[in-house]
């Protein structure tokens, strides 16, 4: 049986085929007798030589000739025994056969021991060698354990011990490494597990628990990081989460550095995107619009369920779906039952949201068919809110309409009753029904139509009964006299306050009382103003001051003439003054002058004579400044600058105070040019020149 049979035979696990050196000096010698009590197969060549050499001597010694008769023996045998061909045959196939065999026999190795079939306690330590490193040649935490259980308990003086230690130790190393294999394929429970099988009095076995704690630190660190990015994530903090994961790849564990480092990547990715869905949903929910809500619902409904933020996103879902709930809720209190009912049947399906959705359709539908005011409209809605079960929770809400519009039946048909009556547009007719309106009691569901109804009415027989006062005054104020206004407001005043036609009687009386002071205080007016065109302005405005303060009809027209008259009085003082100061003839004068003068109105008919006289004035004023230039510069300056804005001499002060300026500027330092390069030629220009760069008037 070979290597690989043995291996095969014993484990499913193949075997690497261990060194021929190793496998020759691992087979018993020829005698010795396997653990299983089978004699083993294995021989060598110098025991076959002596085996012959002692079969040789048990032959005969006799050196003579045998006597006998040839012929006769050669007759003797039978004829097939005679034939030359059959003896050609025999001496061709047996020596042949025998060479073969011999060959077959020198040339065939000892066989390897069956070591699944081994009686171990009769073992010996080669065989046990043997199969050690045979098992420990597959590199598996099984077959390495059964390798260092085979040898381990060896003796401690025994010759092999210290290959034997060599070798457990190597295997004990092989199945931490196997183990830290595992740990770095992402199983660490695996990878402990292994390494702890390492037996304990093994040398190897010191360095178990430091290799395990180390594994559990690096993991744990990783789980820790793993743990705050997705912290971060929850909270939507994506740059924070990135650098976190970016941690991963220092982690010292091919599984967390690579596999999970993506996988995290991944997540952080796609939790953005989702992120940002939820911002923008967010945000177009605060628009609180049915449209912008309904599509904040699709972008929270498309967050994939594996993703971080799913949860998030499904607890945003019903807050969306109960804002738009609550502008149906809205629309039905402005009784707009239609467009509620239509925002509320675009709300998607929410399971915690949607039966409560329901039932507002229902009752909504009920409310809608109420509303139409009729007393069909009101049975429909009873028959719908009755379909609502008990167990709903508008079920109560449901029973207290439903007993509303029963008491609103009988009020709708008294409420019928009275708009037919007061239809007819009688007084009496219309008395008839404000007393069957006054029937519906006030705690009634339709009491305060009732009242409106009836004070409309109540209106419409006040009005029937007034109008005549009212249609007598206006008769009577036809003629447009005090004596005919008068009547006129003594036959409106009978209209008592509270009546419909009051508010109309108070605002023609207020009209007529004022036709009536016109007629009274317009000569009083008119003599004031004779006054005035005539120059007495002071009279004037005493005349008409006495109007002003009455508070009657003309008292407005009458503290306009004042304001006007008052503002000529100024006008005239002003430029008198203005007038008076300009005679010094001073810069100082001349600006004070023009400051009075400007104070006149323009509306005032003064005002053209003020213009003539600013802007001889502002000349005067460049003339000084002109005059002054011609001793001292700066003070012509100073001077020029008094012209004011706007006056005709401005512009020429302007420019003037520019020439100044440059002529007190002094010439630019001339530059040094070199020898070799030409001369630039230039044109000075005249300080009387203008130049074209703006200089500043203040400098």
């Amino acid at each position: 049986m070979t290597e690989r049979d043995i291996s095969n035979n014993w484990s499913p696990t193949r075997a690497r085929k261990p060194d021929q050196s190793t496998q020759l000096s691992r087979t018993p010698e020829v005698g010795t007798t396997q653990s299983s009590g089978v004699p083993a197969t294995g021989y060598n060549l110098k025991s076959v030589t002596q085996q012959q050499d002692k079969n040789s001597e048990t032959l005969p010694t006799n050196h003579s000739e045998p006597k006998f008769n040839i012929n006769g023996i050669v007759e003797k045998l039978p004829r097939w025994m005679k034939s030359w061909v059959l003896w050609s045959i025999v001496l061709t196939v047996v020596p042949s056969g025998i060479g073969f065999i011999s060959m077959s026999m020198l040339l065939k190795l000892p066989s390897a021991p069956n070591c699944p079939q081994i009686f171990w306690p009769l073992a010996s330590a080669s065989v046990r060698l043997h199969c050690a490193s045979l098992a420990a040649s597959k590199q598996n935490v099984n077959d390495l354990l059964q390798a260092i259980a085979l040898v381990r308990d060896l003796p401690k003086d025994h010759p092999l011990r210290g290959q034997i230690n060599d070798l457990l130790e190597e295997w004990s190393r092989d199945i931490l490494q196997l183990a830290d294999q595992s740990f770095q394929s992402g199983n660490l429970d695996e990878a402990i597990a292994t390494a702890r099988q390492i037996p304990e009095n093994l040398e190897a076995r010191s360095i178990v628990e430091e290799q395990i704690t180390k594994w559990q630190s690096i993991w744990s660190k990783a789980e820790e990081i793993y743990q705050k990015s997705e912290t971060e994530l929850q909270e939507r903090r994506w740059q924070s989460a990135f650098m976190l994961s970016a941690k991963l790849l220092r982690v010292n564990n091919r599984y967390w550095s690579t596999t999970k480092y993506d996988e995290l990547n991944n997540i952080i990715v796609t939790a953005r995107e989702d992120g940002d869905k939820l911002d923008q949903a967010e945000s177009l929910a605060r628009r609180r619009s049915v449209d912008n809500l309904l599509e904040a619902i699709k972008l929270a409904n498309s967050i994939s369920s594996n993703s971080y933020l799913h949860q998030k996103a499904q607890e945003l879902i019903p807050d969306f779906g109960r804002k738009i709930l609550d502008l149906a809720e809205a629309r039905m209190k402005r009784r707009d039952a239609d467009r509620a009912l239509e925002i509320a049947r675009q709300i998607p399906s929410i399971p915690s949201l949607q039966s409560e959705i329901d039932d507002f359709i229902v009752l909504g539908e009920a409310k809608r068919s109420a509303w139409v005011g009729t007393v069909t409209g009101l049975e429909v809605a009873i028959s719908q809110a009755q379909q609502i079960d008990a167990s709903r929770e508008i079920y109560n809400q449901a029973q207290e309409l439903i007993s509303r519009w029963q008491i609103e039946i009988e009020d709708v048909s008294r409420l019928d009753k009275a708009r037919n009556l007061a239809s007819q547009g009688t007084i009496n007719y219309l008395n008839a029904a404000i007393s069957e309106a006054q029937m519906i009691p006030n705690n009634n569901p339709r009491a305060q139509e009732a009242r409106t109804e009836m004070s409309r009415w109540r209106s419409q027989v006040e009005s029937i009964e007034d109008q005549p006062f009212l249609d007598r005054a206006e008769q009577m104020a036809l003629l447009v006299d005090p004596v005919s206004l008068q009547a006129a407001i003594a036959e409106a005043s009978q209209i008592r306050s509270g009546r419909a036609l009051y508010p109309a009687a108070q605002k023609k009386i207020k009209n007529w009382t004022a036709q009536i002071q016109r007629i009274q205080d317009q000569p009083y007016l008119d003599e004031a103003r004779m006054a005035a065109s005539s120059g007495d302005l002071n009279t004037a405005i005493s005349k008409a001051r006495r109007l002003a303060n009455s508070g009657r009809a003309l008292a407005g027209e009458a503290q306009t003439d004042i304001d006007s008259w008052q503002e000529q009085i100024r006008a005239r003082d002003n430029w008198r003054k203005a007038r008076q100061v300009a005679v010094t003839g001073t810069p100082e004068a001349l600006v004070e002058a023009i400051r009075l003068a400007d104070q006149v109105s323009s509306r005032n008919i003064l005002r053209m004579d003020v213009n003539v006289a600013i802007d001889q004035w502002s000349q005067q004023i460049l003339q000084i400044a002109i005059s002054q230039s011609t001793s001292d510069i700066t003070r012509g300056i100073e001077t020029a600058r008094l012209v004011p804005r706007g006056s005709s001499a401005y512009t020429d002060a302007q420019q003037q105070i520019r020439t100044w300026k440059r002529f007190l500027m002094p010439p630019p330092a001339p530059v040094a040019t070199p020898d070799l390069l030409p001369t630039p030629s230039f044109t000075p220009v005249p300080i009387t020149e203008q130049s074209s760069d703006p200089i500043d008037d203040n400098l």
